[in-house]
């Protein structure tokens, strides 16, 4: 504990200002680790689980960012000393995910006393689960939400200096966002960027603007600078990440808004790829369309969430566009990108849902032709409108109509995805593919995965790919 002494010597209180305040404490959480690894003999090793959307891939990433700045090493393996769960609960099969794997913790954890588990995400932020956890999982350490990632190290301090006190800090809304923390990528040719927090649309089945907050923006002079900063990294590709890409800049001083934003990373050097998720179809703009078209640089992807294809549902919803709006928005996007992906997400079984309801969804399928659809039998969130209507479907009725149509989605998609076969089009290699140790697997533009033969020397190149065979939602490849 004498590096610990030593930096209460220096300063004898955390600063109070971010991020110089959390630097403290990852210097402080270093020193720990140093004591802790001379007595035990090995580096202290950390695992974060991450369970949930890109938004949460990218929270992890700076978890990951601050522990190994703390001089925690990383590991695959829940038997680390310190394991992070960073939480998913947009459907109740994610938090029933967690109490299950909970009970595994605990096992370990009675095996290594001084193992420390901590959770943290969106599930975090219902009451409901807190004090499921506080009754329920006394073993559990440290529990934050979404607002207070960046203050990991701090926590850490605190349950420490607390004798090993659990340490529960949940905060219901912030308007604060930290600039300049470390993070470790994943990948080191791309990586995702927040260009927002939070979520103001309150679709009546979503729990998001309930544990994530209203929407906040971050300023386009720290995303431009984070961008910059990766590209000279050697990042090929960023992801730019928010609930609802297309509301960027709203409160901001700034005029800038999202397809002015788009350009401006445009501009960065080195970076050859801009992905971004997510857009809501209510306010995807004509100059979003063209700024996409006329970009080289900016994937040919749209993720444009349905739903429904039932203009009452989607009413019910709270979602502000019909049917007949989304299916002129996708036709505008079609004609201005011809080589576009169109992918989307859709909800089974919303309360009220009819027969009758549910064929204007296949319609809407049917007629889109969507590259890949992500379908999900509705899930009952406490707390949300939805979860107190009447008429929920039974379980039966869902299931059946989810059969039916995840075969129209396999239909359709195979059908598009085969308009590119036999084409050569360039592909970002991403990593050995995980069945077959003579493959790679690399993306399209258009976010289609493509395997073919070759070897680790590829990883992080972008390669021209001819697209041999289309197998449905991927593709079989020759390096050209």
């Amino acid at each position: 504990m004498n590096q610990m002494n030593d930096i209460s010597k220096i300063v004898s209180a955390p600063p109070a200002e971010e991020p110089a305040r959390q630097r403290f404490y990852i210097e402080k959480m270093r020193a720990y680790a140093d004591e802790a690894a001379a007595r035990l003999g090995h580096s202290l090793r950390f695992c974060v689980q991450t369970f949930g959307c890109q938004m949460n891939a990218r929270d992890s990433e700076k978890l990951a960012g601050i522990l190994s700045d703390a001089g925690f090493v990383p590991s695959a393996e829940e038997t680390a000393d310190f394991v992070i769960y960073n939480t998913c609960t947009v459907r109740d099969n994610a938090n029933q995910r967690i109490y299950g794997r909970l009970g595994y913790l605990h096992t370990l954890k009675k095996k290594n006393p001084e193992m420390i588990i901590a959770l943290c995400g969106c599930m975090m932020q219902e009451a409901s689960v807190i004090e499921k956890i506080r009754q329920s999982y006394g073993f559990v350490d440290i529990i934050f939400g979404t607002h207070n990632i960046y203050k990991l190290a701090e926590l850490f301090d605190n349950y420490i200096s607390s004798g090993r006190s659990r340490i529960i800090d949940i905060w219901q809304e912030t308007d604060k966002i930290v600039e300049e923390l470390p993070v470790q990528r994943k990948y080191p040719f791309k990586s995702g960027v927040n260009i927002m927090f939070g979520c103001n649309n309150f679709c009546s089945y979503c729990i998001v603007p309930y544990v994530r907050g209203r929407e906040r923006s971050r300023k386009h002079e720290d995303i431009l600078r984070e961008i910059a900063h990766l590209a000279s990294d050697g990042v090929k590709e960023v992801m730019l990440l928010g609930q609802n890409v297309n509301s960027y800049g709203a409160g901001l001083e700034s005029e800038i808004r999202f397809p002015q934003l788009l350009k401006e990373v445009e501009k960065i050097d080195g970076i050859q790829r801009i992905r971004f998720m997510t857009s809501h179809p209510k306010d995807l703009s004509e100059e979003l369309i063209e700024t996409i078209a006329a970009s080289e640089k900016i994937c040919r992807h749209i993720h444009l969430p349905l739903q429904s294809g039932s203009s009452r549902i989607l009413q019910q919803m709270n979602r502000k566009y019909t049917k007949e709006s989304y299916l002129a928005l996708a036709e505008r996007i079609k004609e201005s990108i011809p080589d576009v992906a169109l992918t989307t997400d859709i909800i089974i079984g919303f309360p009220g849902e009819t027969e009758e309801d549910f064929l204007e969804t296949m319609d809407v399928v049917d007629k889109v032709s969507f590259s890949n659809a992500f379908t999900f039998l509705y899930s009952k969130r406490t707390g949300t409108p939805a979860a107190a209507m009447p008429d929920q479907i039974s379980e039966d009725v869902m299931h059946d109509r989810f059969d039916r149509l995840l075969a129209l989605v396999h239909e359709t998609a195979k059908a598009e995805n085969k308009k590119l076969e036999g084409r050569v089009l360039p592909v970002l290699v991403e990593e050995i593919n995980r069945q077959d140790e003579t493959l790679m697997t690399g993306r399209l533009s258009n976010n289609a995965v493509v395997h073919f033969p070759g070897d680790a020397s590829l990883i992080g190149t972008i390669r021209n790919i001819k697209l041999a065979e289309s197998k449905g939602f991927y593709y079989i490849g020759e390096l050209q």
